[in-house]
């Protein structure tokens, strides 16, 4: 490839093979018409190219006169791309698009007054060629642009300007072509066609659209009757572009089919059957030009952009099973580095380090060879070592101390080694979990969202915000599955707002739409908050306590939030022991699990990354439960998870349900164990939640309560005000009961 690049680099081949496509780009566009005069194609061409490039299609214009006999007719068009050639001979190498438009219109303008001057045609042919000259001077523009940034970078780009510049000069080529007379067909239609078709087939009905309502343009451009044999082409490309999973024949067939369709229901004529043919010839062109297209030289400015989220997905999914991989293989590695340093001595290698040089040898393993065996093993499994429970088998062994310090040193090596292989496997069982925890973030990561983003609301936002002082890094707006309205602000910490109630009644009134605010997330470098139309369902949510006995501070901790997505959580968490102390935990769990979720992790990462900073917090035994609700208020769906926690009770269509789950508390143990249940619920069901201060003789009577009112302060306070009734022992625990009721947002 390099070689090939070289030469073509270090050759003339490039520059003639340039210079034979202006010749013949200026020899057919010559002789075209666009809108009832000549057309300004090659002219422009010849103030897009650069100097060499500009005089092929002059000399190319010239054949063209020449063979036609029609040079008067064209001689402002002539003089025109020589005054352009003298302009280029001073501006090169300097190729600026600004500057090849400007000197395009200028020599368009001179030219035409000029002639006219002669011919006496100056005050009605005055302002014909100064429209005439900034169209083709806006042309040469734009085909310079193209030009300048193929050298760059050589593809196709259709989007932002560059695409504009690109359907200027698609559409005066098309108008160009139509008008080159062939007997029966019509090159600029067939052409302009197989684009549309392209378009269609490979960008769907949004670029058959585009490429048909630019090929209507242009066909219009040259004459009426040539547009109207087109007029609905972006209509049978739309129709066309639902069939792009469809085989390449199947949608030229289609698109035949349906352009015959639409001739037949708009009254055939003698130039339809022109149509018909131009119709077959371009789909026929698609046939064999459709197998060597590839995107590798398009960008239309969306294709990243569409395909992001299966490209974030595939890549979260495959760092995610990358770390699963690390973690199998160093728990193996780690098994077996275990398994090489265990000290294995035999009692035969003692023996042979002993009693080979000891002058009883013989007595002791020829005469009493069992007894002596026998008082080896009983050394090797002791754990204490001195002279009054040495074994009596080995009572005549003359180097008895020696056994004891031996057999002695190697027990406590023995006992070291256990305890370190203990220490080892617990650190090893806590990294794997906290990788293992990784994986789990990483891949819900890289899940799919169900949302469309808008973004015109996300362009509104931003801009009534920076109206009124707010600079918010980036927003955010979009659709979920219910159809309810979000938007994400991202904030620097350093310049996030105060009142973020300010700002959701801002967005609110750019909007017209009614929006609340979540609690704002802080990740540290930024602060992000949610705003969000107000879901289907909201929770009515009533907490009750009492301290332990002699404690002024009640242990339990409860918290009622939202994510901003339109999921509510009340969390319940009750710290080992009571008061203070068993405050501290409970607050710390809670305080982390509202922190992680309210930043997009999920509930089963949350609580794995919340038991490992338990277990690894304080060398002492430190843990708390968790209780959680999860409730989807679009939906009102309903998911309890438990960690350690006391049973929960759900009222459910004139029924009482209970919820218990048999799970460890967080920070027992480095593998936390977590209960999760999706359970129905629905408008005017109750949740009660408690901490393990409530008895199980009380469940009675709180199902009693359950089922003869609705009213959850009631409910929540009679329950705490009978604990210490249905308690057989004495009130030594802080009690939390939490009520909880799901009603429509309207009422």
């Amino acid at each position: 490839m390099k070689k090939r690049k070289k030469f073509y680099e270090n050759s003339a081949v490039g520059t003639i093979g340039a210079f034979a496509i202006a010749l013949g780009a200026g020899f057919i566009l010559s002789g075209t018409n666009m809108a009832g005069v000549s057309s300004f194609a090659d002219i422009s061409i010849a103030g897009a190219l650069s100097l060499p490039a500009s005089s092929a299609v002059l000399t190319g214009s010239l054949l063209h006169c020449i063979t036609s006999h029609n040079i008067g007719k064209n001689i402002v068009k002539i003089t025109a791309m020589v005054l352009i050639i003298i302009a280029k001979m001073f501006l090169e190498p300097k190729n600026d698009p600004k500057v090849n438009g400007i000197t395009t219109a200028l020599s368009i303008f001179t030219a035409g007054t000029a002639v006219s001057a002669l011919i006496g045609e100056i005050p009605y042919k005055l302002i014909f060629y100064i429209f005439y000259g900034g169209l083709a001077g806006f042309t040469a523009y734009s085909c310079a642009y193209i030009i300048s940034g193929l050298r760059k970078k050589f593809v196709l780009d259709f989007s932002t300007s560059t695409g504009c510049a690109y359907a200027v000069v698609y559409t005066i080529l098309i108008s160009s072509l139509c008008s080159i007379s062939i007997p029966y067909i019509n090159i600029g239609l067939i052409f302009g066609m197989t684009v549309t078709l392209l378009g269609a087939y490979y960008y769907c009905h949004t670029g058959g659209v585009m490429c048909g309502a630019l090929t209507a343009c242009g066909a219009f451009l040259s004459s009426v009757q040539c547009g109207m044999s087109v007029v609905l082409l972006p209509a049978s490309a739309m129709l066309t572009g639902y069939m792009n999973k469809q085989k390449n024949t199947t949608a030229a067939l289609c698109f035949v089919g349906i352009n015959f369709t639409l001739m037949i229901l708009t009254g055939i004529t003698q130039n339809s059957i022109y149509s018909m043919i131009d119709i077959i010839c371009s789909a026929l062109l698609f046939l064999a030009v459709s197998p060597a297209y590839s995107d590798k030289w398009i960008t239309t400015g969306k294709d990243a952009v569409s395909a992001l989220p299966e490209v974030i997905n595939a890549r979260m999914n495959f760092l995610s099973d990358t770390m699963k991989t690390v973690r199998t293989e160093s728990e193996k590695i780690s098994v077996m580095l275990s398994r090489n340093n265990e000290k294995n001595i035999s009692n035969q290698e003692v023996i042979n380090a002993v009693c080979t040089c000891c002058a009883n040898k013989s007595e002791c393993w020829n005469k009493n060879y069992s007894a002596s065996k026998k008082g080896f093993r009983k050394l090797s499994e002791m754990t204490e070592f001195s002279a009054e429970n040495f074994p009596y088998e080995l009572r005549q062994c003359i180097y008895s101390d020696g056994l004891m310090r031996f057999y002695g040193k190697l027990a406590r090596e023995k006992a070291e080694s256990r305890l370190m292989s203990l220490r080892y496997s617990e650190n090893m069982s806590l990294l794997s979990e906290q990788i293992k925890t990784m994986e789990e973030i990483i891949n819900s990561a890289g899940k799919p969202i169900d949302m469309r983003y808008s973004a015109p609301i996300s362009k509104m936002v931003k801009n009534k915000l920076n109206k009124f002082g707010f600079f918010p890094s980036d927003v955010i707006a979009y659709y979920n599955a219910g159809n309810r309205l979000h938007v994400e602000l991202y904030f620097n910490s350093r310049n996030a707002p105060q009142n973020f109630t300010r700002v959701c009644d801002l967005v609110s009134d750019e909007l017209k739409v009614p929006l609340d605010c979540a609690s704002p997330v802080n990740s540290g470098e930024k602060i992000r908050i949610r705003l969000f139309e107000r879901p289907e369902y909201k929770i009515d949510v009533y907490v009750a306590s009492l301290c332990a006995d002699d404690e002024d501070e009640n242990g339990d901790t409860s918290a009622v939030f939202s994510d901003g997505t339109g999921m509510s959580y009340v969390v319940l968490s009750d710290g080992m022991g009571s008061g203070k102390s068993a405050a501290v935990e409970s607050r710390m769990v809670v305080k982390m699990f509202r922190r992680l979720i309210g930043s997009g992790v999920s509930y089963q990462a949350a609580i794995k990354l919340i038991n490992s900073v338990m277990v690894t917090k304080s060398p002492d035994e430190t843990f708390a439960t968790l209780d959680a609700v999860c409730i989807d208020l679009d939906t009102c769906g309903l998911t309890i998870i438990k960690s350690g926690a006391s049973a929960t009770l759900i009222r459910h269509r004139g029924n009482v349900m209970k919820v218990v789950a048999p799970t460890f508390p967080i920070g027992i143990y480095s593998r936390s164990e977590t209960f999760s249940c999706s359970y129905d619920f629905e408008e005017g069901d109750i949740i009660i939640m408690f901490s393990d201060g409530i008895s199980e003789t009380e469940y009675r009577f709180i199902k009693e309560l359950l089922l003869s009112t609705s009213d959850i302060k009631k409910i929540v306070d009679e329950i705490c005000a009978k604990a210490d009734v249905f308690n057989p022992t004495l009130h030594v625990d802080d009690i939390t009961v939490i009520g909880i009721r799901a009603r429509r947002s309207s009422e």
